[in-house]
């Protein structure tokens, strides 16, 4: 069948779709499989119970403007309309729809299912008080049953709250689609992805999905774009023109590698929560008065030095004799930062490479994700890892829309 994949990331800059033709390991359609099983064991997916897929086409297609600074406004707003909140779910809901139509109608295709990410607004993976309990909690919007009605084909979406249901912290789920991709019978793989916020899945030479890790690294291109706004009036650092042209102030990021965060164990997840408005404006007090481009350079920098952290901290420790970085995800189309970043991880032993090299556009990468992972549910399969989420078992995610 072929699934329209839909992810729209933390940056909040637009809409990426890609469609995907996927096959195998399904073992019977979702109406012919009147009873529900619960999903097994955390001992892991090998090869044979893995489905196919090849990428077809994937498009892009920006947030009009009022839109993107709507979404951005309530992203971890302390106080926010709820008629809003309510409208920018229908709001999205459209844009998504016709998003996945123009990209039937520009290639030809015609598409069986809809796997949509949504909106991220909110996501709080570990517990914190709330009421007389403690509760975890996240929010993707972007209304699936317009998506469904517009489209004319049934919808999965909301694809995090199953694995929190069982103990996970929702996310990282691209972890099933790195696994199926770069597992390899003699490399060790980590998959790097560098969106607003940087995740990375690492996969031991001839893994089971039991044996593979994942988690937020910190901050992608969340903080450089941010910096780059509100010091130069721009969205991001094109080609990491300004980055390259400053200086990195070291004791800036070390210091700010000290926090709780970049220390935590895995599993964790980050987000606005943790490197949004509040670290941005701690991270430009710190810097004082830099040069703006210094402040880009450092701002990069993090990013880069953040991912070397992690994976000495929590990955090299580990058997699986890793040899290659992959990166996708925005931050791969910014020469500086993956300049940085081959120096950083290089000291580590690892040879820096990125998706495009699989088959995989850096930019298209989540949206595949996403079809796959409907693509499971749509066949009453478990999609996300409990050893990269924290979850206590594998889960079926998403919800479904028909049409």
């Amino acid at each position: 069948m072929i699934v329209a994949g839909v992810m729209s990331g933390t940056s909040a800059d637009g809409i990426n779709i890609a469609l995907v033709k996927i096959e195998g390991a399904g073992r019977g359609q979702h109406q012919d499989s009147p009873k529900v099983r619960r999903p097994g064991s955390k001992r892991g997916t090998d090869a044979s119970e893995l489905p196919r897929f090849k990428l077809l086409a994937h498009f892009e297609y920006p947030y009009p403007t009022a839109v993107r600074r709507t979404v951005l406004r309530l992203m971890n707003a302390k106080s926010a309309s709820v008629a809003d909140l309510a409208r920018l779910n229908f709001v999205l809901g459209e844009l998504y729809a016709n998003a996945v139509l123009a990209s039937q109608r520009k290639s030809r295709l015609h598409v069986d299912l809809v796997g949509c990410h949504g909106q991220t607004l909110y996501h709080q993976g570990s517990a914190a008080a709330f009421l007389r309990g403690t509760q975890t909690a996240t929010w993707q919007t972007g209304e699936g049953a317009i998506i469904a009605e517009r489209v004319g084909v049934p919808v999965i979406s909301d694809f995090r709250p199953a694995d929190m249901a069982v103990g996970g912290k929702g996310a990282p789920l691209v972890p099933f689609l790195d696994f199926l991709s770069y597992r390899d019978a003699k490399i060790g793989r980590v998959a790097q992805n560098i969106g607003g916020i940087a995740n990375l899945t690492a996969i031991p030479a001839n893994a089971t999905s039991a044996q593979v890790i994942a988690f937020d690294t910190g901050p992608g291109n969340m903080v450089i774009d941010a910096v780059m706004d509100r010091l130069l009036g721009r969205s991001f650092d094109k080609d990491g023109k300004v980055a390259a042209s400053g200086r990195v102030h070291e004791d800036v990021v070390r210091q700010f590698l000290n926090a709780a965060f970049f220390r935590t164990r895995p599993p964790k997840t980050a987000g606005r929560e943790e490197f949004g408005r509040e670290f941005v404006a701690d991270f430009l007090r710190l810097c004082g008065r830099r040069q703006k481009e210094d402040i880009v350079a450092t701002a990069t920098a993090l990013t880069s030095s953040s991912i070397a952290d992690a994976l000495r901290r929590f990955v090299l420790k580990r058997k699986g004799n890793y040899n290659e970085l992959i990166v996708s995800g925005g931050g791969a189309h910014n020469p500086t930062l993956l300049g940085m970043l081959a120096t950083d991880i290089g000291k580590l032993g690892l040879s820096l490479r990125v998706s495009d090299e699989f088959g995989i556009p850096s930019e298209a990468k989540e949206a595949v994700a996403f079809a796959l992972l409907a693509y499971q549910t749509w066949n009453r399969k478990p999609s996300n890892i409990p050893s990269a989420t924290g979850a206590k078992r594998p889960a079926i995610l998403g919800k479904l829309s028909y049409a």
